[in-house]
């Protein structure tokens, strides 16, 4: 996203009382992505790169498609099909113009098909604006007969197209004056009054092409100098452009190249096929996963989103691992990838930076890098290593690993890092917490801990480590008994007073009570310190409106509310409250308790929010990390983290056998 598109955006929407101005925002459209590159199509059938994360490529920076001398307009039905090829159809009054996308590596395919009473020889047009190194300027334009090149000095991208180009016409952008004029300036341009350099020295490009026996299919490249050179990349877009001229041609690819497998009787598997596209969309070729598509990458509201988080990542990890063996999903290439990644990426003192770049793993712009600093930890996020440690001791467990001993090394100098930050009352040190947005000693911080330190205990390490980390997994549920109220955990505790707030990161509570009840007895105190603290906070949090309903992250909440008067709701934290209730569930029946159906019942009922056809469901299946009261889905879109829980929820009732009773409920 470049400037000039962000101030068009911020003039579009500057009075929006649902739109943050000046975003790149995905909550509407669809997304096709392979590898390191990733692909929106808008729901005018537009594209747009957020491939920058994973590749340090730019790409497209904006585009618009028409036919027949009109524009699409955003009114377009769009669906994936069965073999994830995004269809984008337009109606055209009488006939229809379908719109297939596909990513193919650092290549995307766009067809358009003719369907219906056609006019006679109409033409595509096409405008598409690249912004090759992240330029708006210093870019020129190379013409190659049936392609165009855009490039800056790093970065070449290329457009081709499969019947030929009728017309093609540089496209200046915004000048100065236009920039700070109050009214957005529309592409494309008329072509008729600029100079010849302004046609050449830009990265947008106008161009018309003929449908032949109605289709016509057009080629984005993105290349690197030092890597592809001009003869390759063209040869690339041509191939493509006569290799997938046809909607067989690209499913059969799409198909060809899913790096996971299910059977068709996976429980819920329309469900379970959305969650593995969103999380192979969001990582790169090394298995780093960017938190969600990066809406705002000038931080105008937040601090962007196309990073890896190791929080976000490692428990998306764990729970893939978690649910593959019950799911009968094929994604053991998928762990062993996480695990290497977390081993290159480790910090001497054994835990892991704030956030790196997927795509070569570097430190990436953050707020929480205290253990690379000098000074005090409290800018640092502790729960990520203990997310990671989770992860790297359930795989050492039940996974196949390439390297159990160095894997056991790892995890050895991560509890050395948890250890370090561990207090001696049982809590640790004052950090920030997992929304990144306080400072104390937090609940879910100490819930990391206890999964973290439990799960090594039940790996197979060396004795005097399992020893170990049992004895520290003891002392955090001991360390918990601070932060009860008498009715709840309290978000945290901060300078020597308790935050006594609801937060929905406490739900991780249940799932770490469970890892430590398979290496030591819960007391029936706990028991019910913890059922009490899952009612009350399922309870506190909820929010329903006549649009939505789900849970919101903690009270007070006042995060992109844009005059919204009460917290809006998060889909992390309503899946969160779903895998909750089923993991309470588990650890009462483990103990032939009967408060468990009533936990299950809990947990299908949050669970339906965010299943399709739920209030919080977008129609293509992708969760948004928050909403508005009245529906409207805001932020991250879609989000990794509540994919990966649905995905875990999913598996767990299956497992447990509460998949479901009632018709509603078995619908899907």
């Amino acid at each position: 996203m470049t400037l000039r598109t962000s101030l068009n955006d911020y003039k579009r929407n500057r009075d929006h009382d649902r739109k943050f101005p000046g975003e790149l925002r995905s909550t509407t459209g669809t997304f096709s992505g392979r590898g390191d590159r990733l692909v929106h199509v808008d729901d005018d059938g537009a594209l747009r790169d957020y491939s920058y994360p994973l590749s340090g490529l730019s790409g497209i920076d904006s585009s618009r498609f028409g036919v027949a001398g009109e524009w699409f307009d955003a009114d377009a039905d769009q669906r994936y099909d069965d073999a994830g090829v995004v269809e984008t159809v337009h109606d055209r009054d009488g006939w229809e113009v379908h719109q297939r996308d596909l990513t193919l590596g650092r290549a995307h395919v766009t067809q358009f098909e003719l369907v219906g009473d056609a006019p006679e020889n109409p033409d595509l047009r096409a405008y598409v604006r690249f912004a090759p190194d992240g330029r708006e300027g210093q870019t020129s334009l190379l013409f190659h007969g049936d392609a165009v090149e855009a490039y800056h000095r790093r970065e070449h991208d290329y457009v081709g197209i499969s019947t030929g180009f009728e017309e093609v016409h540089g496209q200046i952008p915004e000048r100065f004056d236009e920039l700070v004029d109050d009214e957005p300036v529309e592409f494309p341009r008329r072509t008729d009054e600029e100079r010849y350099e302004d046609a050449v020295m830009t990265s947008g490009v106008l161009l018309t092409a003929p449908f032949e026996d109605g289709t016509v299919t057009l080629v984005t490249l993105l290349a690197e100098r030092g890597e592809t050179d001009r003869e390759s990349a063209l040869s690339t877009v041509e191939r493509a452009a006569g290799e997938y001229a046809d909607a067989g041609s690209l499913r059969t690819e799409s198909d060809a190249a899913r790096d996971w497998s299910l059977p068709d009787s996976t429980p819920r598997r329309e469900t379970v096929v959305s969650d593995l596209r969103v999380v192979s969309l969001l990582s790169a070729e090394n298995g780093a996963r960017i938190a969600g598509p990066d809406f705002d990458p000038f931080y105008v509201t937040s601090g962007g989103y196309g990073y890896t988080w190791f929080r976000d990542d490692s428990e998306i990890s764990r729970f893939l691992l978690d649910s593959a063996r019950t799911l009968d999903v094929d994604i053991d290439h998928w762990h062993q990838r996480s695990a290497d990644f977390y081993r290159r990426s480790q910090l001497d003192d054994g835990s892991w930076p704030h956030r790196v770049w997927p795509g070569d793993e570097t430190l990436a712009p953050g707020w929480a890098n205290a253990r690379l600093e000098t000074g005090a930890d409290t800018d640092y996020q502790a729960d990520q290593t203990g997310s990671i440690v989770g992860f790297l001791a359930t795989f050492l467990r039940t996974g196949d690993p390439d390297d159990p001993e160095g894997l056991e090394r790892t995890i050895e100098d991560a509890v050395d890092s948890l250890d370090d930050t561990l207090e001696a009352d049982g809590l640790p040190i004052a950090c920030q917490n997992a929304w990144e947005n306080m400072q104390g000693r937090f609940v879910h911080t100490a819930a990391t801990f206890l999964h973290a330190y439990a799960a090594v205990a039940r790996a197979p390490v060396s004795a005097e480590l399992r020893d170990h980390a049992r004895a520290q997994a003891d002392a955090v549920l001991g360390g918990l008994d601070s932060l009860w109220t008498g009715e709840f955990y309290a978000l945290r505790e901060h300078e020597g007073e308790l935050d006594e707030r609801l937060d929905s990161g406490s739900l991780a509570l249940p799932g770490a009570f469970r890892e430590y009840a398979a290496v030591a007895d819960l007391s029936a105190a706990t028991l019910d310190r913890l059922v009490t603290h899952v009612e009350a906070t399922l309870d506190g949090l909820e929010r329903e409106t006549d649009a939505i309903r789900g849970l919101v992250r903690f009270e007070g909440d006042d995060w992109r509310c844009h005059g919204q008067a009460d917290e809006k709701v998060w889909t992390v934290s309503t899946a969160w409250g779903a895998n909750a209730a089923a993991e309470l569930g588990s650890l009462l029946d483990a103990v032939d308790d009967d408060r468990a159906a009533g936990a299950y019942r809990r947990s299908r009922d949050l669970l339906r929010e965010i299943l399709p056809g739920g209030s919080l469901v977008r129609a293509n299946g992708y969760l948004p990390e928050q909403l508005f009261d009245d529906g409207t889905p805001d932020s991250a879109t879609p989000l990794g983290w509540p994919h990966a829980l649905r995905l875990a929820t999913i598996a767990h009732l299956e497992e447990a056998g509460e998949r479901g009773v009632s018709a509603p409920e078995a619908a899907e």
